[in-house]
Parts: C-alpha cells; structure tokens; sequence
C-alpha cells in the first residue's frame, strides 16, 4: 500500500505531536493504518484525523468497546476472549492484526485496558495492553502499561503511548522486540 502526499506535521493549534509524528512516520515509509480501540473510544482516531492530510496514512479504526464486538468487528477468536478476557496481551495483539486486516491497511494499532474508575474482572484501573501489527510480515507486539489517574488521564495517556509505540514501530520497520 502507498501513502497519498506528504502529511503536513508542523506543530499547528489542535494537532496533537504525538498523532503528528506517527503519521509522519508511516507517510515516511508510505504505509497505511488502521485502529482498534476499546477503552479509549476513538480517542487515538480523533487525534490523528486532528492532523491535516492524515487520509495519506490513516484509513481508519473501530471503536470495539463491547467485548463482544471484539470478536465480531475485529476477528479476536472467541476463544481468547473466553479464556483470558478483553484485556489481556494475546487480545490486543489479534485485535491489532484484525483490524489491520479488515481495513486493509499496512499497520494495526489496538488499546485494550482499564479506564475505571473501577477494578475490571480482577484487572486494576490503569492496566492497558497495547497491540501493534504488521500482517504483511507477520511482526506484532504487546506492550502492557501500568497507568495512573483517573478515567479521562487514564485515556488520554493511553493514546498518546499507543501513538509514540507506533511511531517507534513504524521507523524500525517492525524490526526489534515482537514476534
């Protein structure tokens, strides 16, 4: 897949950098991305279409709040979904690949976690897993992250991480610590 013009990225009002910087990175490798997102409810997705020319790189996302459309909109098998739950590592990482696939895009990113203010199925509050894949080399990665705050800093730290992992991601070309 390519990647349509260069994405404006200097800093300008209401452009998040870190939204700014990832879709420079995938515009630099001319590769597309999609999201899944759960707790974050299309957070990440607003800030990166926060960027002017981010259709160059960003084709799209589901918001899978609902463990259930996690399975159905973004292809988590409904076994890990019953033996480890909505947030868990292998559920990010399928959430990723998933999305990435449905969408048709280079890149997959997914959250997955606990915003609060309350304790979920024994996870705590602040526990995220973040999901990154690359299906045309069948790279992908985990990273879990342990939050604090509330439920709205809980969010917003959860999508400004998943961005900096993407762009980090992207410039290594998927090369690194993954599988």
């Amino acid at each position: 897949m390519t990647a349509g013009p260069d994405v404006d990225v200097a800093p300008a009002p209401g452009v998040d950098p870190a939204a700014a910087a990832a879709l420079a990175a995938l515009a630099e490798h001319g590769a597309t991305l999609a999201t899944a997102e759960s707790l974050t409810g299309g957070l990440i997705g607003a800030l990166l279409t926060s960027v002017p020319g981010a259709s160059a790189g960003y084709v799209g996302g589901v918001i899978s709040y609902a463990t259930r459309l996690k399975h159905t909109l973004v292809g988590v098998p409904s076994t890990t979904l019953d033996e480890l739950g909505p947030v868990a590592a292998p559920t990010a990482r399928a959430m990723a690949a998933g999305v990435a696939a449905r969408c048709d895009a280079d890149w997959g990113l997914a959250v997955t976690g606990v915003a609060g203010p309350e304790p979920q199925d024994g996870h705590p509050v602040g526990q995220v897993f973040v999901g990154l894949a690359r299906p045309s080399t069948g790279w992908t990665k985990v990273e879990e992250l342990r939050l604090s705050g509330d439920r709205a800093a809980i969010r917003r730290l959860t999508a400004q991480a998943a961005l900096t992992l993407l762009t980090a991601a992207v410039r290594n070309n998927g090369a690194g610590s993954g599988r």
